[in-house]
């Protein structure tokens, strides 16, 4: 598991009472690593950890320093905290040594190299519990991650993976290894599959209404002062950072050898919504869609409760523990979305509950918003749905679970999705149709019309009839061949009845002119067929009552209704598997581009914008 930051140097602070066993730790563990810093902790604090942070920089060096808290002799009432402002300035973990007060006392009486004030076991159990809660608090409000270690004959043996994690890892190499785990997995589902969609779940509060988190902790016994420690650690100036999510490891990671019995303890009293069952279930059987659990909490725990559903061909990527060798933030969620988008093709659709879930639901295909009872959502959504609905043009719908919850925001702002319906069974479930484009990059023809719409000479109305011309070759040439003609009789200049050919339902046909650059090449296109419809639009949003009974649009659409897109030209990008074309294909019915292809990124203000040169308005942007 990963440090905190990247751009601080890994230093570790070993914490405890005199006699706890520091520096015997840290003369074994210099002779156990290499690439130590070497620390010399009789210098005087302050300088010496600023010394050991600049050597640690300059040679990427772990650095491992014995430090001391306070002091607190029994005669005095309150303790003398001795650690200084560099110190939690420099420290990026701190392991502090829970060594029992009877073998501290024991080593104070018996310690013939230096003079150690003799302290009684109810002394030192006071001091050890004020400097623990101390240091936890103030690793929280520094961003240090922070863990306990209680010494026994192995203790060396555990806490060198903890240095190893801690020298080698990083929020990039914990990124690079989530994203290996999605790799193979998905190598695993297309084996002997063709995969298209991938179903991308969070796991607590989503397929169930429990927080496993916070059932594991009040198991444990370990919640201080009636609150789980994971809601203190979250809630501190840490949030929902990746060190805060090393740090619930860490914190998980204290309870040894019990952690895997209180993991097979919470597992039994989860129970996932019935809903997710069968869809779920439905996946082993459907060659084309695969899924996954993306979870900031347990691996274990989700893996033994999705074993008990008979779920085991759905795969976990959670962690919770440093052996699972990386942990699961919203950032990672969202990679995890966008690997499977952008690298692998995939047709994404993502359920979620939480804000901690809207950078995953920003960047999927489709977005679910899993919609429990009042009483145990997250109080906090609404707000962050919305300002990711009009601030980031999140588009999600939400699902009730159960169906007795009610919604979120206003169905017009999160619209209803029933999960157990047919339809939206089907919509996951259908093999996704890919974006047909046909282009006349290359044709002589294309080149011709184009040329004058890219001569910075060219503006006003010549500018407009030449996007005209390009909307009226690409329809006749193009669009045509995509929806067909049909017959329909006409007078012959003889004077008898002849087969004329028009667009396919061309009265049923809208043509949808994108303000205002679009309307110009939207005219050629009426003009190639004159009975369709003829619709201005600035938003998708104006069509919603336009398009009733219609059977083609031109430019965009939605679900059900036939769609061909014509463009003088459409950079490369939005027809790749992320692009925008391409995404809104596989919520289409039919959707078709007809355009030219270009690999210019460039984006277009004052005199190059293709807008302003059409209506000589250059001067204004």
């Amino acid at each position: 598991m990963p440090t905190p930051t990247q751009a601080k140097p890994k230093i570790v602070g070993l914490y405890g009472v005199p006699a706890s066993g520091k520096s015997f730790l840290l003369q074994q563990l210099r002779s156990r690593l290499r690439g130590l810093c070497p620390a010399n902790r009789e210098l005087y604090r302050e300088r010496a950890i600023k010394s050991i942070a600049d050597q640690c920089a300059s040679t990427g060096q772990l650095g491992i320093v014995s430090g001391h808290f306070s002091f607190w002799t029994e005669k005095n009432p309150r303790p003398n905290n001795v650690y200084t402002p560099a110190d939690l300035n420099v420290y990026t973990h701190i392991i502090c040594l829970d060594t029992s007060a009877y073998d501290v006392a024991q080593r104070c009486l018996k310690d013939q190299d230096r003079a150690r004030p003799p302290a009684s076991t109810a002394h030192i159990r006071v001091w050890k519990d004020y400097e623990k809660t101390n240091l936890r608090r103030l690793c929280r409000e520094h961003g240090i991650v922070f863990t306990v270690f209680h010494p026994t004959d192995t203790l060396v043996d555990d806490v060198l993976p903890f240095m190893h994690d801690i020298r080698l890892h990083s929020e990039a190499k914990n990124l690079a290894r989530v994203t290996q785990q999605l790799d193979q997995t998905l190598a695993m589902m297309s084996d002997d599959t063709d995969i298209e969609t991938l179903l991308v779940f969070d796991a607590d509060k989503t397929l169930c209404d429990i927080d496993t988190g916070t059932l594991f902790w009040a198991k444990s016994g370990a919640n201080t002062e009636g609150e789980c420690p994971l809601k203190t650690l979250f809630s501190s100036s840490m949030g929902y950072s990746y060190a805060s999510f090393c740090q619930a490891a860490f914190l998980y990671e204290e309870h040894g050898w019990e952690f895997g019995f209180l993991c097979d303890e919470v597992a039994p009293q989860v129970i996932v919504h019935p809903e997710f069952v069968v869809v779920l279930c439905a996946v082993e059987d459907n060659k084309h869609v695969g899924a996954v659990v993306a979870t900031c909490g347990l691996r274990r725990v989700w893996e033994k409760i999705l074993q008990r559903e008979g779920l085991c061909h759905i795969r976990v990527l959670g962690g919770g523990h440093i052996a699972d060798g990386y942990v699961v933030t919203p950032k990672v969620k969202a990679a995890v979305v966008s690997r499977a988008r952008e690298h692998h093709g995939l047709h994404v659709c993502a359920f979620g509950n939480s804000p901690k879930d809207l950078p995953m639901l920003k960047l999927a295909n489709d977005a679910i918003v899993v919609v429990g009872m009042e009483h145990s959502r997250s109080k906090s959504m609404d707000t962050a749905l919305l300002i990711g609905i009009d601030a980031y043009g999140l588009q999600a719908r939400q699902a009730l679970v159960p169906s007795s919850a009610s919604p979120r925001l206003t169905v017009d702002k999160l619209p209803l999705v029933d999960i157990t319906h047919q339809d939206f069974i089907q919509s996951i479930f259908s093999r996704h149709r890919r974006l047909r484009v046909l282009h006349a990059t290359d044709k002589n023809a294309a080149k011709l019309l184009m040329t004058p719409t890219r001569d910075t000479a060219v503006a006003g109305p010549d500018l407009r009839r030449a996007h005209h011309r390009v909307g009226l070759y690409l329809a006749t040439e193009y669009v045509s061949e995509i929806l067909g003609l049909e017959k329909h009789d006409i007078r012959h200049v003889q004077g008898h009845m002849v087969d004329g050919h028009q667009l396919m339902e061309e009265s049923r046909t809208a043509i949808v002119a994108l303000m205002r650059g679009g309307e110009p090449t939207a005219f050629g296109i009426s003009e190639a067929f004159p009975r369709a419809m003829f619709i201005h639009c600035n938003f998708s949003d104006d069509l919603d009552e336009k398009l009733k009974g219609i059977r083609t649009v031109y430019v965009r659409g939605f679900a059900g209704i036939r769609i061909v897109v014509v463009a003088g030209v459409v950079q490369k990008k939005a027809i790749t598997c992320s692009g925008a074309l391409e995404q809104l294909s596989g919520d289409a019915d039919d959707l078709s581009l007809v355009s030219r292809i270009s690999n210019n990124k460039f984006t277009a203000r004052g005199g190059t914008d293709t807008g302003h040169r059409l209506f000589n308005t250059t001067h204004l942007d």
